[in-house]
């Protein structure tokens, strides 16, 4: 059996690190504000983040790409899910490196109406969030909770869209309590 090189077992390394270690934005850490194109029910609008901090917590969730299996179960758990944030007021907005044409689409028929989808072709907030993706052109699916004080209070990280919206709801009634 052949020795490994130092460059082999440097990415074997790499490709099994746990993905939470790539997050940089931890509980406490301030929220980089952001402004972004946005579509709900179809429309397009600007979504900035200072605004929406204002009605209350924020729940912005980061996903690879519109209309792909795990991210269209995510869009519909949380559009089923949205009563149940709104209720504790707090906003949900996800955002992708899709085009605001594909987002209008989505926003319709997978978020049902429900909620926004942020485009962020140039990844300028994906990046501000470390939400970048090892894949060119896709975020990496992290969801965050960002308190009234602009601050984060909850980050989570994995590959089961449906864990984004239990914990993260579980998170925003952490905060009002």
């Amino acid at each position: 059996m052949k020795p490994l090189s130092a460059a082999t077992l440097l990415l074997a390394a790499l490709l099994c690190a746990p993905v939470a270690a790539l997050a940089a934005l931890k509980a406490g850490d301030p929220a980089p504000p952001f402004k972004t194109p946005a579509a709900v029910a179809g429309q397009a609008f600007d979504f900035d983040l200072s605004a929406a901090l204002k009605k209350g917590p924020v729940v912005l969730y980061f996903f690879p790409k519109a209309f792909t299996k795990g991210c269209t179960v995510e869009a519909n758990a949380f559009a089923e899910a949205t009563p149940q944030f709104a209720a504790l007021g707090a906003t949900v907005v996800g955002i992708s490196h899709d085009d605001i044409d594909t987002l209008k689409r989505f926003s319709r028929e997978e978020c049902r109406d429900r909620f926004a989808v942020g485009s962020d072709p140039a990844a300028r907030t994906i990046k501000a969030y470390d939400a970048g993706s090892l894949l060119p052109g896709m975020a990496s699916r992290i969801s965050y909770v960002i308190g009234q004080d602009g601050k984060i209070a909850f980050t989570h990280e994995g590959s089961n869209p449906i864990k984004h919206v239990e914990q993260t709801l579980e998170a925003v009634r952490r905060l009002k309590k």
